[in-house]
């Protein structure tokens, strides 16, 4: 009895210590956007510079997720989380000391944010290959990656709640908080995953490199659709994040906590259309492609009369409204992905799909803060547009079922 009772113990820490991966990755992002009107002030820059930080973070994981996802496979999970948390550590130390100590810390800022770019590059995505190695039953391996994908949309929810809340004693705090929650993720990995011993050998790069290149050949068309999808849906997310955050101070004179409180409601519209449609599509491929087509329908029509409302409260409800309907696309995606890739080549097309998504993140801040400076209402009207390019880019090209292999 006592066995098994710690046998649950340790499955129940195993299961924390993988949660807390995407959840700190998120919050290390995310949490910084209600600062970035303050940090604006102190440090005396534009919107678009402090976009910027959001970016260079998102610009560093694009091109290294790939790398790290190879470095995974062929030295092992934990050789790749381990440093890279400590390198998130870094970047986060670096950042928070400039802000803290320096008259012009903003390019140090920014060197601190690249720093840990290139450690969330070997952290989330590897999260990912990892359940598959620790859990050979699907079911059990798609129950853990739901768990995964609510940690990463529930610190999306508490990003902006946290984020302003440290904000209020020391604008800079949130920069020391992500290098502290790295520490204890690092610990957590470090004594509560036990990852099993690979029997097969590895790929080399060149094995890795040819094995990429079949892979798109065959799968290309669907793989990039799901990819765009990905990237959009970021994009958009990351971009009315910041026009919310931003709009919230210059308008409606709200800030604090009380800002990040708003700001979260979207996200937990967000959160809960995540958690539900991960737990209802299991292995049903043709509902997965329905969702997110109606998903797109319905971000598109809520994002195209979003600047109508001066209404604080009819604001905040088309948005929530808009977060539920990208909600419900990302488990799709994901599910979509599992179900029609083989688990050998998943580690592959996994990293590279979130690379996608990091591109989405780094350009949208930016993207709208230039449309705020000139007017972000034909920004709204884009976004509408291009949901609808997407709607039938989805249509055409995402499979519907597992075609056999030629």
């Amino acid at each position: 009895m006592s066995s098994e009772k710690n046998a649950n113990k340790i499955g129940f820490w195993c299961l924390a210590s993988i949660a807390a991966v995407p959840l700190i990755m998120t919050l290390g992002n995310s949490m910084l956007i209600p600062v970035l009107p303050i940090l604006e002030k102190k440090v005396g820059i534009s919107s678009f510079q402090s976009s910027l930080i959001i970016t260079s973070y998102s610009v560093a994981s694009i091109l290294l997720i790939p790398i790290a996802g190879y470095l995974s496979d062929r030295y092992g999970r934990k050789m790749i989380l381990l440093p890279s948390l400590i390198i998130t550590f870094i970047g986060g130390l670096i950042s928070a000391f400039a802000s803290w100590k320096m008259d012009n810390p903003f390019m140090v800022i920014i060197v601190g944010r690249i720093i840990q770019g290139i450690g969330s590059a070997g952290a989330f995505p590897i999260i990912l290959p990892l359940v598959g190695d620790l859990f050979k039953d699907d079911d059990k391996a798609s129950s853990v990656l739901g768990i995964v994908e609510t940690s990463n949309t529930f610190g999306k929810v508490l990003s902006p709640i946290i984020g302003a809340a440290l904000a209020i004693s020391l604008w800079f705090l949130p920069f020391f908080a992500i290098s502290l929650l790295s520490a204890i993720t690092f610990f957590m990995i470090l004594f509560c995953i036990k990852v099993p011993k690979k029997t097969e050998e590895p790929p080399t790069l060149k094995e890795f490199l040819q094995d990429t290149k079949k892979i798109f050949k065959k799968e290309g068309k669907w793989l990039s659709a799901i990819f765009i999808t990905g990237a959009f849906v970021m994009l958009i997310l990351f971009a009315v994040q910041f026009y919310l955050s931003s709009t919230l101070e210059s308008k409606y004179d709200i800030h604090q906590i009380k800002k990040g409180l708003v700001l979260a409601i979207p996200l937990f519209f967000l959160c809960i259309a995540s958690f539900i449609t991960g737990k209802k599509i299991k292995d049903h491929i043709k509902i997965m492609k329905i969702i997110i087509l109606t998903s797109i329908i319905i971000s598109a029509i809520t994002i195209t009369f979003t600047s109508f409302f001066d209404n604080l409260y009819l604001l905040i409800g088309v948005l929530s409204v808009f977060g539920a309907g990208l909600g419900a696309i990302l488990p799709s995606l994901d599910a979509i992905i599992t179900e029609n890739i083989d688990k050998k080549q998943r580690g592959t097309i996994t990293s590279f799909y979130s690379s996608a998504r990091f591109l989405g993140v780094a350009v949208g801040p930016p993207l709208m803060s230039f449309f705020m400076k000139h007017n972000q209402s034909y920004l709204f009207y884009s976004f509408g547009a291009i949901s609808l390019i997407l709607f039938f880019i989805v249509m055409k090209f995402i499979k519907t079922k597992k075609e056999p292999a030629t």
